[in-house]
This record gives C-alpha cells, sequence and structure tokens, in this order.
C-alpha cells in the first residue's frame, strides 16, 4: 500500500511542477489545466477542484513569496484584488458541490478568448478598445468561477488587467500572492463540506508546485514585455479553444 501511495505521488509531482511553472510565468493554468487533467480521470468535479486548490494553498503562498521578492508585487492592486476574490472564491466553491454548473464552462471560455485577442493586439502596438472594470468586482467574478472551474483566477483576472494596459509582470506576482489568500478560502469551504480526499494527489501536487514556483517568478520577472504579452495571449486563445470545444462536447451530449 505504502509503494503504491509513493508511486502515485511520484506520478503527480511533475504534474505540478510543469503547471506551476507556466503559472508562475504567465499568470494563470495551474488550475485549468490540472483539473481538466483530473476530471479526465474520472474525478466528480467537486473533488477535482478541491484537490488542485488544496495544493494550491503550498505552491501559491511560495510563489506569491518569490514574485514578492524579485519585485514583481503592486501593493494596491495586491490590495483590491484579495477581500472580494476570497469571499466569491467560498460562494463559487458552495454552488459547485450542491448544484451543477456545467452551463458556465463555454462562457467562460470565450471571455478568455476575447482577452487573448486583446493582449495579442496590445503585444503588436494596437489600441484595441478597454473596459475599466472595477478591480474588486473583477476579483469578484474571477475567484467565483475559479472555484466552479478548478481554475480560472488568473486567465480571469490577469489576462482582463494586462489587457487593460497593466504592467504584465507586476499583474501577474500581484495576482498571484492575491490567489493565495483566495486559495485558503476555496480549500477551506471544500474541506469543511467535502474533507480531505486523494491526499498522493495532493501531496505530488504540492511537492512538484512548491519546486518551480521560485523558477516562475523569476521567470516572469526575466522575459521581456512583450514576448510576455505574447505567450499571455496565445496560452488564453488555446484555453478559449480547448474550453469551447469540450464544452460543446458536453452540451451535446445532454
Amino acid at each position: 500500500m505504502e509503494g503504491e501511495m509513493t508511486l502515485a505521488i511520484l506520478t503527480y509531482i511533475p504534474m505540478g511542477f510543469v503547471a506551476q511553472l507556466i503559472d508562475g510565468a504567465l499568470g494563470m493554468a495551474y488550475g485549468v489545466s490540472l483539473t481538466s487533467f483530473l476530471l479526465t480521470s474520472g474525478l466528480a468535479p467537486s473533488v477535482a477542484s478541491a484537490s488542485v486548490h488544496t495544493s494550491e494553498v503550498f505552491t501559491t503562498f511560495v510563489s506569491g513569496l518569490s514574485h514578492f521578492k524579485v519585485g514583481n508585487i503592486d501593493k494596491k492592486l495586491f490590495k483590491e484584488l484579495v477581500v472580494s476574490g476570497s469571499i466569491f472564491a467560498c460562494f463559487g466553491a458552495y454552488l459547485l458541490v450542491n448544484i451543477p454548473t456545467w452551463f458556465m464552462k463555454p462562457i467562460v471560455s470565450l471571455y478568455l478568448g476575447i482577452m487573448g485577442v486583446l493582449i495579442l493586439l496590445r503585444s503588436f502596438n494596437r489600441d484595441p478598445p478597454t473596459y475599466k472594470l472595477s478591480r474588486s468586482i473583477l476579483a469578484a467574478i474571477g475567484g467565483f468561477l475559479d472555484a466552479l472551474g478548478g481554475g480560472g483566477w488568473g486567465p480571469i483576472v490577469a489576462s482582463t488587467l494586462i489587457a487593460d494596459g497593466e504592467d504584465p509582470a507586476k499583474t501577474i506576482g500581484s495576482v498571484n500572492l492575491a490567489e493565495f489568500f483566495v486559495t485558503i478560502c476555496q480549500s477551506l469551504a471544500f474541506l469543511t463540506m467535502l474533507g480531505l480526499r486523494n491526499l498522493q494527489i495532493v501531496l505530488g501536487l504540492i511537492i512538484g508546485g512548491v519546486i518551480a514556483a521560485p523558477l516562475g517568478a523569476i521567470a516572469c520577472k526575466k522575459i521581456p514585455r512583450r514576448a510576455l504579452m505574447l505567450l499571455v495571449s496565445v496560452l488564453l486563445i488555446c484555453l478559449s479553444v480547448r474550453g469551447v470545444i469540450r464544452g460543446t462536447l458536453q452540451l451535446n451530449g445532454r
């Protein structure tokens, strides 16, 4: 039994490492990518989201601290995001456990695609229209949808801020640090309603993610602004296309 547990942990370490390296550098994809994988492994959406967010308590702490050390934090932005994001993350976790929420995925995917295109235009010095949504409202939407979908805080919050012209590195660092507190609230909500499950998955993701977190923060600091925006936009568009296809297939299957 111990051997099987160890093998399972070792299986999830590289997954946590790769997901957190991308998330730390680009500000997104940890929750979305890992939750998608766990769902294909047969876990229920609420259990998959709970497993990912429990591991994120540790990875976001190290990631946020690493971004702080390399100077990627905008304190004012962080304060505007953390409170409403945390509150609505708890609400999203409650809904995920208690009601079906599959209909939200295609809508979120389309939104991410639009943000990806806006960021892509800005990376080529175009001037697309901006929509100055209140940061606290944006954080509330991001925290709520993050809990529902097992990921989405970074893609929604960071992408919108970057599309509106905010500095990419400062935005990614501040969003990562705020995500630590958002994730704590989500995890406590999930633990209260579901308990701790799939410990081997959580441990593997934690180990891999903690190792990768400082590397992601350094990469975010070092990558040139235009290159960072290009990478973020391409990742968002890919996530959007993938999400729309999966959502369409799910709708057709109902």
